[in-house]
């Protein structure tokens, strides 16, 4: 029978650390370059022409700067508050006219009938200027505190 011989596993390579060793001698030589550099010198200035003198040009005067907002207008006065009073026989005719181009006709009319009536008055064109009528006109609502008069 045979025997087995126990062999230890080799041992891992270990590298010896960089640079921990100094170099022997004297340090190398350092060359010169082999052609000296020169500094730079800036060109001479060329000599100034005979004749004058040179003289700087006089300052220039600008304007101040512009304003790029032009200025404020003026608030412009509200429409005239005063309509002559309408009568009640003329407030249907004025409400059609009023309401000629709104979606809803009928409800329209009968709103502007009933503002007509209370404030004696109807505003011109088919849409807006309510203020002309004044506080009574404008201030009306409905009972869910919607504007009444159209």
């Amino acid at each position: 029978m045979l025997q087995a011989v126990y062999t230890p596993p080799p041992a891992p390579l270990v590298k010896p650390p960089l640079h921990t060793v100094p170099p022997k001698g004297p340090a190398p030589p350092v060359k010169p370059p082999a052609t000296p550099v020169k500094p730079y010198v800036p060109p001479p200035k060329a000599p100034a022409p005979p004749g004058k003198p040179y003289t700087p040009p006089p300052p220039t005067v600008s304007a101040p700067p512009l304003n790029p907002y032009p200025p404020p207008k003026p608030p412009t006065p509200p429409p005239t508050p005063y309509r002559p009073p309408v009568k009640k026989e003329d407030c249907v005719p004025l409400c059609e006219q009023r309401c000629r181009l709104h979606s809803r006709k009928r409800l329209c009319v009968r709103a502007c009938s009933t503002c007509c009536t209370r404030c004696r008055c109807v505003p011109p064109g088919t849409y807006g200027n309510r203020e002309v009528c004044g506080k009574c006109y404008t201030d009306m609502t409905t009972h869910n505190n919607r504007i009444k008069c159209p």
